[in-house]
């Protein structure tokens, strides 16, 4: 039995070490300076970002996403110091649970969602939630078990129908970038994505009995990945603004 620990510790070693490595030639998209991320940040708000990892192509696949990774910014914490201070709550494979700065992600192309109208005191609880996670470990279990369900004939609602009502190792102590956020919002019962569901109500005189009570029903937080605060609803794109006096006709084009 111990050997056998041994042998999945040394594979999950290996595993965590290789996804880990970034891409060869990887080129994003677009990217923003930080100073027009600064500018535009609110604690509460959502950075998705295209990473340039191993894991972020296979993120990337089974999503059928741009994105592959999502931090929650936080604002600067009380003590911090120089320029750059951790402002971005975030899971990574290799590290768990950390606080990053945001020249972290500057050459990377992201997006800014930012929850619909929530109120102050709820931004905090989630803010909150997010720095009580800092330290707790990265959960590969959820990833592998993502992508074994969006790769498979059998949708999501269907493995839930089966009793699953959860991805990964279940562990408290243990997350993924996209499920440590989704559980800060749901913490104030903030939707992401919802299921809508008709309970029945009834007319006791005739026992007639019809569906007409409308709610809503949140998935497990297990289940959300980085683009689903992309298509949400609930979340609105914030996109920083051109440089100072745009202007299309001026650029110089190498072709």
């Amino acid at each position: 039995m111990r050997g056998l620990r041994r042998l999945l510790d040394w594979l999950n070693g290996w595993l965590t070490d290789y996804l880990s490595r970034p891409i060869r030639d990887f080129e994003p998209a677009a990217a923003y300076s930080m100073d027009q991320l600064r500018a535009l940040l609110q604690p509460g708000d959502v950075l998705l970002i295209e990473g340039n990892l191993r894991i972020s192509s296979v993120i990337k696949y089974i999503t059928q996403s741009t994105w592959s990774h999502v931090a929650l910014y936080v604002g600067p914490q009380p003590g911090a110091r120089g320029d750059d201070p951790p402002v971005l709550v975030e899971a990574e494979l290799a590290h768990g649970v950390i606080v990053s700065p945001l020249s972290k992600y500057v050459d990377f192309h992201t997006r800014i969602c930012r929850p619909i109208g929530l109120r102050s005191e709820d931004r905090e609880r989630v803010v909150a939630h997010a720095l009580g996670r800092v330290g707790h470990g990265y959960d590969l279990k959820n990833v592998i078990d993502l992508a074994r369900d969006r790769l498979s004939r059998t949708s999501v609602s269907a493995t839930l129908k089966r009793g699953l009502r959860a991805l990964g190792s279940c562990e408290p102590t243990r997350t993924i970038c996209s499920t440590l956020i989704a559980q800060a919002f749901q913490s104030v019962r903030y939707p992401i994505l919802l299921a809508r569901r008709m309970l029945p109500c009834g007319d006791l005189r005739s026992n007639r009995i019809d569906d007409c009570v409308e709610t809503w029903e949140a998935r497990h937080f297990s289940l959300f990945t980085p683009r689903d605060f992309d298509v949400s609803p609930y979340f609105t794109v914030i996109k920083p603004l051109p440089v100072v006096d745009f202007d299309y006709t001026r650029l110089r084009w190498a072709n």
